[in-house]
């Protein structure tokens, strides 16, 4: 009994120990670059919409090793790869009710009742009122959820350029150095 007990914990533990490895291996791992050998000279500036001139007449091949060396430098410095930016979600917005037709609903009210008074009904002029008062108090929180929608996609819009810039700053000073100009 004892020897295959032995057995199978020492199969466990080389089990074990396997898994520990080959997970620590796929942690470690980095994420892909481009292949450069199917790159064109300008593809990464292109894709940036740079324009990038050799200054200094360097070949389409230097120009295309230049840029990608560049693009991992300017990815390690600013943390942003431009080719995989992460996707941002808008900031959800408070769809529930927020009040405006309960709100909109008192003020109808008590116009109502002040125009049924004078008219003779004051139940009858406050229901009235309280209806029209509501209905508008909807659509003014309707309109003011449609806002707030545009300014997170805006808000989005933002962030995502920053990062480009962010980038970008990067991979201008890296390529300026190598004798380009860049626009």
């Amino acid at each position: 009994m004892k020897p295959d007990y032995l057995f199978s914990a020492v199969a466990r533990c080389f089990i074990l120990a396997g898994i520990l490895v080959l997970s620590q291996t796929a942690i470690g791992q980095t994420p892909a670059l481009p292949d450069t050998s199917r790159m064109t000279y300008n593809q990464i500036s292109g894709q940036m919409k740079l324009y990038v001139f050799p200054s200094k007449g360097q070949s389409k091949n230097k120009q295309k090793q230049d840029e990608f060396a560049c693009y991992q430098w300017a990815v390690e410095q600013s943390g942003i790869d431009p080719l995989n930016l992460p996707k941002i979600e808008a900031a959800p917005v408070q769809s529930g009710p927020t009040g405006g037709a309960v709100v909109g609903a008192a003020k109808g009210a008590a116009a109502g009742v002040a125009i049924g008074a004078i008219a003779g009904d004051a139940g009858k002029g406050a229901a009235i009122g309280a209806v029209a008062g509501g209905l508008a108090g909807r659509r003014a929180g309707r309109q003011m959820q449609a806002q707030q929608n545009q300014q997170a996609q805006a808000d989005v819009a933002a962030q995502e350029q920053a990062m480009k810039d962010s980038f970008q700053k990067a991979f201008t000073v890296c390529i300026e150095g190598k004798g380009y100009t860049i626009k």
